[in-house]
């Protein structure tokens, strides 16, 4: 799967008509983590599904083409194991602490999509988040954010 993504960003960036921005490479490969959380307790539901597509139609400004084909790559090969290192270095490169904490809020978003966390997507999270060099407070303090707005929106 990593290749197929990998392949799919130098594919995509490598249009300079459609992609004059250097900030969609980034983009590109905070949506990758994302898909990782929709697809990390093996039942992928439509909330999910349906919330992923908005995040990065709206957030990323990415095209419905583009996102349909990248949310197709990160499906595929489900039980096939994922480095996440490309990924998680280019963020960690361009993101102040604020923003990869915001990306943090954003996988507990996705996680709550169909009502609730299962137990391999917070470890998921909680993963990602080490990697992505957030505090174990911020991780906690995220989760009981996104907790709390989701309970009381219920």
């Amino acid at each position: 799967m990593l290749n197929a993504i990998s392949d799919f960003f130098q594919r995509t960036l490598a249009q300079p008509e459609q992609r004059d921005d250097q900030t969609l490479t980034l983009e590109l490969a905070t949506a990758a983590l994302l898909c990782e959380i929709v697809r990390a307790d093996y039942d992928t539901t439509d909330e999910e599904l349906a919330s992923l597509r908005s995040m990065l139609i709206e957030r990323y400004k990415l095209s419905a083409s583009d996102v349909e084909e990248l949310m197709l790559l990160a499906q595929a090969e489900v039980d096939e194991a994922v480095d996440h290192y490309q990924f998680v270095s280019l963020i960690k490169e361009h993101y102040n602490y604020d923003q990869r904490c915001e990306l943090v809020v954003q996988m507990w978003q996705l996680a709550w999509a169909d009502g609730n966390v299962d137990p391999l997507e917070e470890h998921r999270i909680r993963r990602l988040a080490d990697l992505l060099h957030v505090s174990h407070s911020d991780f906690i303090r995220t989760k009981l954010h996104v907790e709390e707005r989701n309970n009381h929106d219920a």
